[in-house]
């Protein structure tokens, strides 16, 4: 007898119900990192803020967030929307783009970043912008394998610790 085994990957408009798998999505990438990065007390006090009503709201008012389901559970998340810095002359930005840490290498991000960039587009908004923490090496790795050409280098404090962010656009 022949077994066949099907996984089922879906990308899509998150809903009210996902915030919980949004909010643990969200504390388990960001630990895994940031750590390291960002100071220990100022990470915890960015994850804690993060929680599954914060995420509830956020999707009640309407922000875009698309969810990736491997197995019917969430994995993985993106936000998107314009540019917080028009002034790049990117008109889009990925604003966040995360998978919990044993979905990350295997392919969902790339998939997740290519849905992110259709929602965008769908907008009208065909070019775009993602920040990412310099020290981050990971996500700078992934954006340069995406295409991503560096676009500007900036500094964000945390807890009186100041980290390089870099930009990364997208054509």
């Amino acid at each position: 007898m022949d077994l066949m085994v099907e996984t089922v990957i879906a990308i899509r408009s998150a809903r009210e119900k996902d915030a919980l798998g949004v909010a643990h999505v969200h504390d388990e990438s960001w630990r895994e990192a940031y750590r390291g990065i960002i100071p220990g007390p100022a990470l915890e006090r960015m994850i804690e803020r993060r929680g599954p009503v914060w995420w509830a709201r956020a999707i009640r008012s309407g922000s875009r967030l698309l969810v990736l389901e491997f197995h019917e559970s969430i994995v993985g998340y993106a936000s998107v929307g314009r540019s917080r810095v028009p002034s790049l002359g990117y008109r889009g930005e990925i604003f966040e783009l995360y998978l919990t840490p044993e979905h990350q290498g295997v392919g969902h991000g790339r998939r997740l970043f290519d849905s992110a960039r259709r929602d965008l587009a769908s907008f009208g908004l065909r070019d775009c912008v993602v920040w990412a923490l310099a020290d981050n090496e990971r996500a700078i790795t992934f954006y340069r394998r995406v295409g991503g050409k560096m676009v500007r280098k900036a500094i964000e404090t945390f807890d009186g610790e100041a980290r390089t962010r870099v930009a990364f656009g997208f054509d």
